[in-house]
């Protein structure tokens, strides 16, 4: 049976971009692919509506898994950065130092 709009507004979400705690009803769903239409086994994220305005809204592709396949633990910044320049096909500068 479906619920109604009514019990999911008194749930609280917080907000990963600030933290703050605010009522569903107040919050903003967010879809990290860029596609809050297509719903079927996704998940959303809820922003507070400050945070939301802040937010690009332009579809990402495939950024999330582009980050998951080249983080590493213990990986420097600057590491991180150019394995990511690499795989999107960007050369990284020529200057780039390895200082952490």
């Amino acid at each position: 049976m479906w619920h109604g709009r009514r019990s999911r507004d008194r749930q609280t979400v917080s907000c990963p971009a600030c933290g703050e705690s605010v009522p569903r009803s107040e919050a903003r769903e967010y879809d990290k692919e860029g596609n809050r239409w297509e719903r079927h086994n996704k998940s959303f994220e809820h922003f507070c509506k400050d945070c939301f305005r802040e937010l690009c809204h332009q579809p990402r592709g495939n950024l999330e898994a582009t980050l998951s396949d080249i983080h590493e633990a213990g990986l420097s910044q600057s590491e991180f950065l150019r394995r990511y320049l690499e795989s999107v096909g960007t050369e990284p500068p020529a200057d780039d130092h390895d200082s952490e």
